[in-house]
């Protein structure tokens, strides 16, 4: 089963870029970076060499003795068994967070071989990143791999009703005809989440106890990870603060607690966990703001912030809550005061927008959950469980500052309320296009 990719677009134009530079595809573990690599070379280039890192250390030879591109290609071409030609080969290094010398050649291959298409993967780059590695910073193109988002899921589970949603050009309610399909697919979409063999498991092989055990299999893999790549100092408590995520956005108050992860935990003993966590693009930490100016980052509270996993699916297989839950209503939208629903809000507003969302409290009486800055619109994001959409936090947050425009995400139907838009929470990925519709 092939689930078509929006940054398979970015791919597309990166290769015809009369400026390329060699590619660096960034993204947790088990996103699909190495599948999209080697589907864009099957398909846009003659041949494809494909190099990890991980399974053949050997390999760092090549890059350890010598910085003559010509002389490594050679030597790669061995490898392969085929010769690398310019433009007709795409060159794939998987894991090169695990060869910092093939990481540093980058920068020679864009010097002194832009003709070769280069195209690298590293699932713990950023963890390699932060421990001060160097690298050729202004001399590689990078992009972002995303779990696989609803939207992508929808065209891949039902092209009819993903056309209906692309086609969809005013703020007007959405007939039933195509509401209720939409929310069961929602539903489904939060069983599975967007890790892409889980997708799978689920879509093609309509499996979900195959399901539950693909995101078990990744869960198990990342807490191995832990293991092998963290400092030995930081693993018990990577491993507390992940176990934890659930409990801490259960609460109303979902504001990280260390002492939720630990009694009399602090969060100096616990800050390079975190960080390695973020690093490894397992989490998103997601900071309060003071007050809602541009650009937002200049507002950061950085001693307030809510913990996020990467992934809705992983949430759910994490927290141990049953598919069952699909068939009871919009439990699965409420189940822990709406932890999934904030989750699987939060990873499509990463996904679309280029700024960071962050949330917003005033004191003890108000809490709205999301601010994201659209380019110099600052947006607040009211995100609804289910079809009780009363909100007292987004009132208050009007009065202060009188938005141009207000977001709410809920099981309520599309619909423009004087400066209110709510947007039904299977639309999340169209909220830009939304917005513009004003």
């Amino acid at each position: 089963m092939q689930i078509k990719r929006t940054v398979q677009k970015n791919l597309s134009s990166w290769k015809i870029d009369p400026n390329r530079k060699p590619l660096v595809l960034q993204g947790a573990r088990q996103v699909g970076k190495t599948w999209l690599l080697k589907h864009f070379g099957a398909s846009e280039f003659d041949n494809v060499a494909y190099f990890n890192f991980e399974e053949q250390p050997d390999l760092k030879q090549f890059f350890e003795n010598t910085k003559d591109i010509q002389r490594i290609i050679q030597n790669l071409s061995l490898v392969h068994g085929l010769p690398i030609l310019p433009q007709k080969t795409l060159i794939i290094f998987d894991e090169i967070q695990e060869c910092n010398e093939a990481l540093n050649a980058l920068k020679y291959f864009y010097e002194n071989a832009p003709e070769y298409a280069v195209a690298s993967a590293g699932s713990l780059l950023g963890v390699a990143m932060s421990k001060g590695n160097s690298f050729p910073v202004g001399k590689v193109d990078f992009l972002r791999v995303n779990p696989i988002s609803f939207s992508e899921f929808l065209s891949a589970d039902d092209p009819q009703l993903f056309a209906y949603v692309e086609s969809i050009d005013k703020l007007e309610p959405i007939p039933d005809i195509f509401f209720n399909p939409l929310v069961d697919k929602l539903k489904k979409f939060f069983i599975c989440g967007g890790m892409p063999e889980a997708v799978v498991a689920l879509l093609e092989q309509q499996d979900i106890e195959k399901t539950q055990q693909v995101l078990q299999n990744i869960v198990n893999a990342y807490a191995l990870d832990f293991s092998k790549y963290a400092e030995s100092k930081d693993v018990p408590k990577i491993n507390h603060l992940w176990a934890s995520i659930p409990s801490q956005l259960a609460r109303d108050n979902k504001k990280f607690l260390y002492q939720s992860v630990r009694t009399g935990a602090r969060s100096r003993e616990y800050e390079d966990a975190l960080l390695w966590l973020s690093h490894a693009g397992l989490v998103y930490r997601i900071f309060r703001i003071t007050k809602p100016g541009l650009p937002v980052s200049a507002y950061d509270d950085l001693s307030a912030f809510k913990l996020y996993l990467i992934d809705v699916g992983l949430l759910r297989r994490l927290s141990l809550l049953d598919p069952i839950a699909i068939r009871e209503g919009n439990r699965l939208f409420t189940e822990f005061k709406g932890a999934l629903t904030e989750n699987y809000v939060l990873q499509h507003l990463i996904k679309n927008f280029e700024v960071q969302p962050r949330y917003w409290t005033s004191g003890n009486q108000a809490e709205v959950d999301f601010i994201i800055q659209i380019k110099n619109e600052i947006v607040p994001i009211e995100v609804k469980s289910d079809e009780n959409v009363r909100s007292k936090s987004l009132s208050i947050y009007n009065s202060l500052y009188e938005p141009s425009v207000r977001v709410r995400y809920s099981l309520k139907n599309l619909k423009r309320d004087d400066g209110l838009i709510n947007i039904p929470l299977f639309l999340v990925d169209y909220t830009e296009k939304l917005l513009a519709l004003i």
